[in-house]
């Protein structure tokens, strides 16, 4: 049987990580705020941060874009060719290309879009902060005063946003087209019943719930990673990497379940 020192040590280190951990969140919203302040700040939109802040959503969602865009489509096509037999099958064509819409656009896109632009956009940025402050060019910014948080920092995250949110639009847009073409051919003649069904899905609860689930998913995957790195220790070789891909996937497991209860309950 434990002892009584050995429950109250043990309920001790509980409550001491759980401290931690909500002081690493509560300083990772603290950062948050700090650049969306600078964000919305009009005299950081500088010549030298605007062209900063276009290189990096450049650098960040245009090698991307082209290749996230086929790999959207192969998918989709295969998927729509599944539900479309499978509903033949059982007789429920009716309902094809509703679960079309339902299960790709709401649920897999989205969720595809924001890890597609996590491994390439967000987390190689996170490294190159990593980088920055454990080979000292922190320091030097900070003493050249020449604002890391907003020359550094604030443009890899908005570059992140930026490619979350357009590899989510462009590979829905497309996916919508595939399934209109999959179900009803190259005629317009089905385009009323299309839009009917589209309609039908993304009621104005869906919608919105649809909405933010895109923002905010793109926020965790642009925000987390470089957060991560930023409150842990300054040194190379160090687990804030880790813990940011950590915190980031807990953040779209949250998001992901709380659009599942707004959407079906």
């Amino acid at each position: 049987m434990p002892s009584a020192s050995s429950i109250q040590g043990a309920l001790a280190d509980g409550v001491r990580a759980l401290a931690r951990w909500l002081g690493n969140w509560w300083r990772i919203v603290e950062l948050g705020v700090q650049l969306l302040t600078l964000a919305l700040t009009p005299s950081s939109y500088g010549a030298e941060y605007r062209r900063t802040l276009l290189r990096h959503i450049y650098l960040g969602t245009a090698p991307s874009l082209v290749w996230f865009t086929v790999l959207t489509t192969l998918l989709s096509l295969v998927v729509i060719r599944i539900v479309l037999v499978t509903s033949v099958s059982y007789g429920l064509t009716q309902y094809a290309l509703e679960m079309v819409v339902r299960v790709l656009v709401l649920e897999l896109i989205p969720l595809t879009a924001a890890l597609f632009a996590a491994l390439r956009c967000t987390i190689p940025s996170a490294t190159e902060v990593a980088a920055l402050r454990s080979g000292g060019g922190w320091d030097e910014l900070l003493r050249a005063r020449s604002g890391p948080m907003l020359m550094e920092v604030l443009p890899r995250v908005s570059a992140g946003v930026v490619c979350a949110l357009l590899l989510a639009a462009i590979s829905c847009g497309v996916t919508l087209v595939l399934a209109y073409f999959a179900v009803y051919g190259f005629t317009t003649a089905g385009f009323p019943a299309y839009t009917r069904t589209v309609g039908h899905v993304f009621s104005p609860g869906v919608a919105l719930v649809f909405g933010l689930k895109i923002g905010f998913m793109a926020l965790a995957v642009a925000l987390l990673p470089v957060a991560s790195v930023l409150i842990g220790r300054p040194r190379a070789g160090s687990s804030a990497e880790l813990q940011g891909l950590v915190r980031m996937f807990f953040a779209i497991v949250v998001i992901e379940g709380a659009s599942l209860v707004g959407n079906y309950y």
